[in-house]
């Protein structure tokens, strides 16, 4: 196997091992649907390259089931009294920081010596974080229930990545590229660069919106809107329409729930008593940014 096939076994098990505290967690009012949920989830991280694809398939449907049901909730997580608490962070003083930023600091001196991916790097220096954890004499079992903990609180969001990514492929191959683009070449006149700008940009901050996911809009907007009609048409720089394309996509990141690694999940872990107060602090930023890149685009792109 290669690195990646590696690191996502890894997450597969250590998924499926917080299933299996989740069901011996009798004090968990929906142990048995959240069980589930995180089981299917790690079978299909760890195994899924082998499955059959109806097998994925039917996985997914039943892991969107489960929480469109609600049937996942928090369990009892043995988390340690206060008292004990203020009693080991003396013991450990700042050594209590090292974990965390074994993580950064390994990733990227994974990145810079072995040429792999970020992500590989994000992996390995995850694992050594943990063993670290282990020489500070913390328990093995407490770093599992922390996680499922963690996992949990995140609960359906987790899987919206994937989701959206393949549903991202899954436009771009069906065309919808070019569906959008035949929309747009019928309502903004194709001979003014400003009125093309301003469709890549808002329709890259728009999309991003409505898929959660950048990356996935950029196939889209970009095969649509910005080759045919800003690069091929008006002549502009496609480097630099597609930073500022891309740039403009994450502007829409900022201001949609769909994005939920970034503005639901934070939320959930910092148990804010409004989930979208993250989206609603970003909004303005997020406008100001978009603004930026039009003017940007029109600036240096041409």
């Amino acid at each position: 196997m290669n690195s990646i096939d590696a690191l996502y076994l890894i997450t597969g098990f250590a998924i499926m091992a917080f299933a299996v505290l989740t069901l011996t967690d009798r004090d968990h009012p929906r142990r048995l649907g959240t069980s589930a949920f995180w089981m299917i989830f790690g079978i299909s991280l760890a195994f899924g390259q082998w499955l059959p694809d109806v097998a994925v398939g039917l996985a997914m449907l039943a892991l969107a089931l489960l929480a469109a049901t609600g049937q996942l909730g928090f369990g009892n997580y043995g988390q340690l009294s206060d008292e004990a608490r203020q009693a080991r962070r003396k013991r450990l003083g700042s050594r209590l920081f090292i974990p965390a930023l074994v993580i950064p600091v390994g990733t990227f001196l994974y990145t810079l010596t072995t040429g792999q991916s970020a992500l590989v790097g994000l992996g390995v220096a995850t694992v050594l974080a943990f063993a670290v954890a282990l020489l500070l004499r913390e328990s093995p079992a407490t770093g599992m229930q922390e996680g499922r903990r963690l996992a949990d609180a995140i609960g359906w969001a987790a899987i919206l990545p994937q989701f959206l990514a393949a549903l991202g492929l899954l436009f771009d191959q069906a065309g919808v590229g070019q569906t959008i683009a035949g929309l747009v070449s019928s309502v903004v006149p194709d001979t003014s660069l400003i009125a093309c700008v301003i469709a890549y940009c808002v329709g890259m901050a728009v999309f991003t919106m409505l898929m959660g996911n950048g990356f996935a809009a950029f196939a889209v907007i970009t095969s649509g809107i910005g080759y045919p009609l800003v690069i091929a048409l008006h002549g502009g720089n496609p480097a630099i329409v597609g930073v500022l394309g891309m740039l403009s996509g994450y502007c829409g990141t900022l201001m949609t729930p769909m994005a939920a690694n970034f503005n639901i999940v934070p939320a959930a872990l910092l148990e804010l008593d409004d989930r979208y107060h993250i989206i609603r602090a970003q909004i303005l930023p997020a406008l100001v940014m978009l603004a930026a890149n039009i003017s940007l685009m029109l600036l240096l792109a041409f």
